[in-house]
């Protein structure tokens, strides 16, 4: 198999995330603004990558993965969250501090070592985030029925299962508030001006969260209160 530098794979990791929100081909723009890179930069790369077998790239019109470039992505994705749930469960850090540490050890080339993280971990179908952890096949399971938080109307009860974003600063409001995985909140009421709303936390806490927060935090329909 042709060898690809960590630019290479952070570029198909980015590719496989952002082909999960659009039916078509991945832009040129949007990849550039979630790689934080100029688009002369990404069209270079991109070719590169065509080059290679890894994408189907055509100008102007954006890219998608190839079969062998899916592959890869969905493999470099396993061992971020795996090694994300080691660095939580087994190293005691924050939900907040793996991301950056696992965006390094993603990199790593041992499958042998991955498997074995997997089997010391007992095969985890979720990383601390809630995402889905892909199997060594590929294989990703994805949770069923799950809404954006601010898709819940009022009085309902919710759980959380997951928060779509890796951003330092929401995860450690959320942290902050006790706004953890599996823990339930009702919604308490919710404002059309600015589309903010009002929750109340496990704790009995009463929480006013941003639309932008809202929308980062995925949830599992309970029951009407």
């Amino acid at each position: 198999m042709k060898t690809l530098s960590q630019t290479e794979e952070n570029y198909l990791k980015e590719i496989f995330h952002l082909s999960t929100a659009v039916e078509d081909r991945v832009s040129t723009n949007s990849l550039a603004a979630r790689l934080n890179s100029k688009a002369s930069s990404i069209t270079d790369m991109l070719q590169k990558l065509a080059d290679k077998g890894f994408v189907e790239y055509v100008k102007y019109k954006g890219c998608f993965l190839t079969e062998l470039g899916e592959s890869i992505a969905i493999q470099i994705i396993r061992k971020h969250r795996l090694w994300e749930t080691f660095l939580v469960n087994k190293l005691n850090f924050g939900w907040e501090e793996v991301h950056a540490v696992a965006e390094q050890l993603e990199h790593i080339d041992s499958l042998k070592l991955i498997d074995s993280l997997d089997h010391f971990l007992n095969y985890p179908k979720f990383d601390p985030h809630g995402d889905p952890i892909p199997d060594k096949n590929g294989n990703i399971v994805y949770r069923e029925s799950i809404l954006q938080l601010i898709e819940v109307a009022p009085n309902s009860l919710v759980e959380v299962v997951a928060v779509s974003e890796d951003s330092l600063a929401l995860l450690k409001f959320l942290e902050q508030h006790g706004l953890r995985l599996e823990s339930e909140l009702e919604i308490l009421e919710k404002y059309p001006f600015d589309e903010s709303m009002r929750i109340r936390s496990a704790k009995g806490e009463e929480i006013n969260l941003s639309k932008k927060v809202a929308e980062n935090i995925r949830v599992k329909f309970l029951a009407k209160i």
